[in-house]
């Protein structure tokens, strides 16, 4: 499946090949605790470090999507159904996803 790595550290979002679903998420994030916020009503949702708020961070580096609040680190789009757990290709595009991501 394809997602979206956005890297608050090297200020990029790039399209990424994803195999092993929730454990390749924990991996590009960088960190096994990961929390996901819905960022459209088409089941788009940015994974981020569950403690990227309070966790001290050797580069500092932060994004945000539209409104959202702001995150440390690195975050993966991934879509799926809306209300499910299962894993799918966003919705949104690359060029779309980046036109709605600030790094702060």
């Amino acid at each position: 499946m394809q997602v979206f790595l956005i890297d608050a550290f090297e200020k990029t979002v790039s399209a990424i090949q994803l195999e092993d679903e929730l454990q390749g998420i924990r991996r590009l994030v960088g960190f096994d605790s990961v929390d996901a916020d819905d960022i459209d009503d088409n089941g788009d949702r940015l994974y981020f470090d569950e403690s990227c708020f309070i966790r001290e961070q050797n580069h500092p580096g932060r994004f945000k999507v539209d409104n959202l609040a702001p995150v440390a680190g690195r975050g993966v789009v991934v879509g799926g159904k809306p209300d499910s757990t299962t894993l799918a290709d966003p919705v949104v595009t690359l060029d779309a996803l980046k036109a709605r991501v600030q790094f702060l």
